[in-house]
């Protein structure tokens, strides 16, 4: 969204300074640049210092209030809460995979959430130069050159985060099957082993809904190319998952191999279209397929010619893409493992450095990936999967947490790293399950799984010269645990896409922290070891070898054990059993938990409602075909109890047909004797 209707402002002279107000808010501006910004109810939300400026650089600082937690600036890897340590705003590859404490990496963005006993903001800051965040008291953004355009958005988390993604993009609906499950590994090096893994899914009676090849798949490495050898036919490949239910998605690096006769540099090279150094020399550096040239995605004929690049992996029916090394990464010995600083770029036609162009850089090459499948599948919705990116970067991408170790601390870190992300205007992420290195055992193993069943992007996926991951590798009592989270996921389906519809019409994350509605609890705050899915669902999980249960922070209202119906009064702690078997989940009294289930013998999906009891409540259900751009279906669902009654009504808008054959109801939270439809009385089992 570029443009707002102005709204209903005063402005009045304050002294040496000036006060503008509206009905929700008054920002006070002193003579020598300082800020206080409160909200109706003379309530100080923010308050800043003058700015400073040196040469290139600024500093912009904030005085924070007592008791103030942050959280947000992308993908971190130290605690939930900002408060009290500092950041550097570069996309980095770290080379050696990411650790808890590792700073910066992947992806940073210049977004943070302030939450205080006064009330709530976002902060961004519009600029894509290198900068530190200090958070310590003051706060401090210095910045080492660029303009300071910043915005402070007012309000609870859902309102500030809506706000947020007007203004840099909403996601789009994703494919269905996007949300299923995912299994990679650097690499599956042959047809024949994609087809052996494929197999071992379904004789085992296992669910999948993609497959990734990494590099290996390439003629070495070189981008846009296929290794005849050992994909001789990948279109026919594909042909074969698509009827078994799988989609392929294919990887994709920036670096270009220097290599005469390779069309793509040629081609490159002749338009002109790579980075160069100051003297008009390509920029080059090593990567994977040896020392290559980087296309510099500031210009827009640059992100055309790459677009165009897709083809033929679009024409073999690859499903969507996977990019990485975009930060942009370079093997380096020692120093910034990126390009140099002086390199050049177009910067839509205006010129400047790769000081102004590194964080931009892997937000240009999804934006160039996304707009090439737009415009060579016109009946398909993107699948773009990145590492690194930038403000906006959800428009056009979904992102993985990176190379995380694969261990108990790599699992205890995905939480948090995860609730930064949606707090940062990503609502689509997920780590590599088990870690990326490391050899984790058949506990670490499942407790990881169990959590990514939950999490926006759930994949499997692991370094070159790791064990194997596939589920049936780690014995038969992990497999059928796994068995059983991957069918509850796909079960979740209905809910998830429906999270999915509001997060491209609201800009709302799917995960999202404990605080997300109760943003004044305080207790609340630094939970980093449960989440929401949604509004509905709270997932508590279990990171610590050898546990066999764990207490869990409730916010305030009614929450059921969804194994069990066990009943719990928030706020407050409760101690959970989650033997290997289990993960705290907990469903909040109210809701309507829409969920699915394949019947026996055909294709056909029957929709079964869960009805929490609780004074009142409801939910949604969003529906269509799962891919393209046809019409969809809102179902709005309303519970409300009324003495001994429970009284369900339903309501629907959009002209998708209802998808489902029939619809089951199963109640929680009280014995059900009597069930009447339309004043006709109907029988069940139990509660459904």
């Amino acid at each position: 969204k570029t443009e707002w209707p102005p709204p209903p402002v005063r402005l009045a002279q304050r002294g040496p300074g000036w006060e503008v107000s509206s009905d929700a808010l008054r920002v006070e501006v002193g003579g020598e640049g300082e800020l206080r910004v409160s909200d109706a109810a003379e309530r100080l939300l923010r308050e800043e210092l003058p700015p400073q400026r040196s040469g290139d650089e600024f500093v912009h600082r904030a005085r924070l209030r007592s008791g103030e937690h942050l959280y947000g600036l992308g993908n971190r890897t130290r605690f939930l809460n900002l408060r009290g340590r500092a950041y550097e705003m570069w996309n980095r590859d770290p080379g050696a995979g990411t650790h808890p404490g590792d700073d910066p990496i992947y992806l940073c963005i210049p977004v943070y959430l302030g939450v205080h006993a006064e009330g709530s903001y976002l902060m961004f800051y519009e600029n894509p130069h290198r900068a530190t965040f200090r958070f310590g008291d003051p706060a401090e953004a210095i910045f080492s050159g660029g303009a300071l355009r910043y915005y402070v958005i007012a309000g609870p988390p859902p309102r500030a985060l809506e706000r947020y993604s007007e203004l840099t993009g909403r996601p789009g609906l994703p494919p269905r099957w996007a949300l299923g499950y995912h299994q990679s590994r650097w690499s599956y090096a042959s047809d024949r082993e994609v087809r052996d893994v494929v197999e071992g899914f379904q004789t085992r009676g296992l669910p999948l809904s993609a497959i990734h090849l990494d590099i290996d798949y390439m003629d070495r490495f070189r981008v846009f190319t296929v290794d005849r050898r050992r994909f001789p036919g990948l279109a026919g490949l594909v042909r074969e998952l698509e009827e078994r239910g799988v989609a392929l998605v294919t990887i994709l690096d920036p670096g270009v191999k220097h290599d005469r006769g390779y069309a793509v540099y040629e081609s490159g090279t002749e338009e002109n279209l790579f980075c160069t150094l100051p003297d008009g020399r390509p920029v080059r550096a090593p990567v994977w397929p040896g020392w290559c040239a980087f296309p510099d995605f500031t210009n827009p004929r640059t992100r055309a010619w790459w677009g165009e690049q897709y083809r033929p992996l679009l024409e073999a029916g690859v499903a969507g893409v996977w990019h990485d090394m975009n930060e942009p990464a370079t093997f380096a010995g020692w120093g910034d493992p990126t390009l140099p600083q002086p390199a050049r770029h177009s910067m839509e036609g205006r010129g400047g450095d790769h000081r102004e162009a590194h964080n931009l850089y892997g937000l240009l090459m999804n934006r160039a990936g996304y707009e090439a499948l737009r415009r060579q599948r016109p009946q398909h919705r993107p699948f773009v999967l990145t590492r690194s990116g930038w403000a906006g970067i959800q428009r056009y991408a979904w992102n993985w947490t990176g190379d995380v170790e694969g261990s108990w601390r790599g699992l205890r870190q995905t939480v948090a790293t995860v609730l930064g992300l949606g707090l940062s205007g990503v609502p689509y992420t997920g780590p590599d399950i088990g870690g990326f290195s490391g050899s984790p055992s058949g506990e670490l193993y499942v407790r990881w799984f169990q959590l990514a069943a939950f999490l926006p992007f759930f994949r499997t996926h692991s370094a070159k010269g790791t064990p194997r991951r596939e589920p049936w590798s780690f014995g038969q009592r992990t497999l059928a645990i796994v068995r059983e989270f991957l069918n509850l996921r796909y079960r979740l389906l209905p809910y998830l896409y429906t999270l999915a519809w509001e997060a491209s019409t609201t800009g709302h994350p799917l995960v999202r922290p404990l605080f997300w509605l109760q943003d004044q609890d305080q207790d609340l705050w630094d939970v980093q070891d449960a989440f929401l899915l949604g509004n509905a669902l709270l997932v508590a999980p279990v990171l610590q070898p050898g546990a066999h249960s764990r207490d869990v922070r409730l916010p305030a209202g009614t929450w059921y054990e969804f194994h069990d119906d066990t009943m719990h009064r928030g706020p407050g702690r409760v101690a959970l059993d989650a033997p290997l078997e289990r993960i705290p989940l907990l469903v909040r009294g109210g809701t309507v938990l829409p969920l699915e289930e394949t019947l026996a013998g055909s294709r056909e999906k029957r929709l079964v409602l869960h009805l929490y009891a609780d004074e009142e409540g409801g939910g949604l259900l969003y529906s269509d075909a799962g891919e393209g751009y046809g019409p969809g279906r809102l179902d709005r669902f309303r519970l409300r109890r009324d003495g001994e009654s429970l009284i369900f009504t339903c309501g629907h808008e959009g002209g998708y047909p209802f998808p489902y054959r029939d619809v089951t109801f199963c109640v929680h939270g009280m014995v059900v004797r009597r069930a009447l439809v339309g004043g006709a009385e109907v029988s069940g089992e139990g509660n459904c």
